[in-house]
């Protein structure tokens, strides 16, 4: 994978703000320690989460419960 980007992200996470919220905290969890979910190496924290994103690897859970 060459280049990660928003529309290759878009693809698995329907909403850009969504997007940035699951990408923020999975980059803290990588920050921390956890290991990546994909192997790819030399790549700062936010682009491994992005990759993971991109890749189905990372998504968020339905909420059943409507507000």
């Amino acid at each position: 994978m060459a280049r990660v980007t928003v529309e290759d992200c878009l693809e698995k996470v329907n909403n850009r703000f969504e997007l940035v919220i699951l990408a923020t905290e999975r980059t803290k969890q990588l920050l921390k320690g956890s290991e990546p979910l994909i192997s790819m190496t030399g790549n700062k924290p936010a682009v491994m989460s992005l990759r993971e994103i991109a890749a189905g690897k990372i998504y968020f859970l339905e909420d059943d419960k409507a507000a």
